[in-house]
């Protein structure tokens, strides 16, 4: 499975169905017990994650958000970039990272392409100016001198044409720099973003998932509230730093450029002007704008104050007493079970149609058709197809033998251990996918923890976010993709900003890890819940 996830000779989420004939044919495990981890709890807290994010699209909802925010930092490039770093990561903790990439980018072509119009404009300004007040000055030619001064023109005419077309190659060299910066920016920042929430990208509900099957009694460690509390503040530092390294590779280090310090802003009222009329596109917020947006956000709520950690939460006050009855998963299925029952127009009672015909319903928020159009399906079979492969590990014994033959690292500080692990796992998500990478490393690193006595989540904690950390290839990630289809960005140009921030994103992970995180997960301790000695065989 290893294999063919890494060269994708078939279909992920086929190869993911590979347990469901393998395991029962070769004695490891009945094909009950497989098929049961196809559908956990982290499938549907996946799933009611889809489904919020799906409707926050359909009404456009991300778009308004992401154009307030613009027109709030306005057009200087350094403030253009860190607008659209800051909303696509925002976006990205909530919608998928290739829909914030895909919406993002062509508002940034725009709105560049308008900065460039207008300089290139003002410049033909400066330049007719220019060559009216030189006419100006050559009316006073004698009479007699017209040939000779009509024959000594042609120079500075020369002149006068090469430096147009120096300023012309100037002008597009830097905005071809700002485009490329703007680009990498964009699809950087919804990788690094969708790091910040549980539901943001799909290797954080790989880890949940694993932890919760290979160690039962976790006391549900990995929840929305104490994923954020460790992730958002890393997303932040993560963010700034990398804001700063595209600044200074495309923009440079000229701040009253960048920051438009002291400068005329009369030129930038176009490229605003843009961004404008996108967002009057969009109208008022309608009805059923309002409803998504109230839902989504009592949903954060929900999970924030479900278990938040340094006071009971309203789950273990109403449910949760004796046993997890309700998680995160339960909280996101309610809410989004309410989208397809509230109304996208506000109800009237009764009336009829000018036909004379009895109203009908107003459509609800979301309707199945619009869900199955956009639902990822294949990425359940593929979180399933890794469940099934660490149970069969645990189950085989397969986990155990593996820890055994990684005992000797024990001898190694757990920093260089972590440390070194994320090297590989940012380096091996180059070439595979982030899914596939958790997948295939969480189970071996859960099974060298509890060899050497090492809390679980001082590794596969950072190993699951450094799988987020594709930055170098245009295959490596969607957003990569998507970044480098339009056709600006060269192959070394993504390699070279993105070599620096996977060592800044692996090292910014492991010193999250080593001061926050320790406190926070209590992880210089091998908790009771790890010391899993026994294997549970069907």
């Amino acid at each position: 499975m290893a294999l063919y996830w890494c060269t994708e000779c078939m279909p992920l989420a086929v190869t993911g169905l590979l347990p469901v004939i393998l395991f029962p044919m070769m004695g490891i495990m009945e094909s009950s017990e497989v098929c049961n981890q196809y559908m956990k709890d982290s499938n549907m807290l996946f799933v009611g994650g889809l489904l919020v994010a799906i409707a926050v699209e359909y009404w456009n909802l991300h778009k308004r958000i992401a154009l307030r925010v613009l027109l709030l930092v306005g057009v200087r490039p350094a403030l253009l970039m860190m607008g659209f770093m800051g909303t696509t990561a925002f976006l990205s903790m909530w919608i998928s990272n290739t829909a914030s990439t895909a919406m993002m980018l062509p508002i940034a072509n725009a709105v560049l392409k308008q900065l460039c119009d207008t300089e290139a404009q003002a410049e033909e300004r400066e330049m007719d100016l220019m060559a009216i007040r030189g006419a100006g000055t050559g009316t006073g030619v004698p009479k007699g001198q017209e040939n000779q001064a009509f024959e000594m023109e042609p120079e500075p005419e020369v002149e006068e044409c090469l430096e147009v077309r120096e300023r012309r190659l100037k002008r597009e060299a830097k905005y071809l720099n700002l485009d490329k910066g703007m680009s990498l920016s964009v699809c950087y920042a919804a990788s690094i973003g969708g790091t910040a929430t549980l539901t943001g990208t799909t290797p954080n509900l790989i880890l949940k998932g694993q932890v919760d099957e290979l160690f039962p009694g976790n006391e549900d460690i990995i929840n929305f509230a104490s994923w954020f509390g460790f992730s958002f503040p890393n997303m932040v530092l993560m963010l700034i730093i990398s804001w700063l390294w595209l600044q200074f590779m495309y923009l440079g280090c000229n701040m009253k450029k960048s920051f438009g310090c002291g400068m005329n802003k009369d030129g930038d009222k176009e490229a605003y002007g843009v961004m404008k009329n996108e967002y009057k596109k969009l109208g008022s917020m309608c009805f059923a704008e309002g409803c998504v947006l109230v839902l989504f956000v009592l949903l954060v709520l929900l999970w924030f104050t479900r278990e938040p950690g340094f006071m009971p939460g309203w789950a273990t006050v109403l449910f949760n007493k004796d046993r997890p009855y309700v998680t995160d998963g339960t909280v996101v299925i309610l809410m989004s079970t309410l989208f397809f029952m509230i109304p996208a127009q506000l109800p009237r009672c009764g009336g009829y149609s000018e036909d004379g015909k009895p109203l009908k319903a107003p459509p609800t928020l979301l309707n199945w058709d619009v869900v199955q159009e956009k639902m990822p399906w294949n990425i359940l079979l593929l979180l399933g197809g890794g469940f099934a492969l660490a149970r069969g590990s645990e189950v085989s014994g397969l986990s155990q033998w593996l820890g055994e033959s990684l005992a000797p690292l024990q001898s190694i500080p757990p920093f260089a251990i972590s440390f070194r692990l994320c090297l590989l796992t940012a380096t091996f998500t180059e070439c595979s996918s982030n899914v596939a990478t958790t997948t295939l490393f969480l189970p071996i690193l859960a099974s060298m923890a509890i060899a050497i006595k090492l809390h679980p989540l001082y590794v596969m904690l950072p190993c699951t976010i450094c799988a987020s950390l594709a930055f170098m290839l245009p295959v490596a990630t969607p957003p990569n993709a998507i970044a480098f289809s339009y056709g600006n960005l060269k192959v070394m140009d993504m390699a070279k900003a993105g070599f620096v921030l996977n060592i800044v994103g692996v090292i910014t992970i492991n010193i999250a890890l080593n001061t926050w995180g320790a406190a926070m997960f209590n992880l210089n301790t091998f908790p009771d819940w790890a010391n899993v000695t026994t294997i549970h065989t069907p």
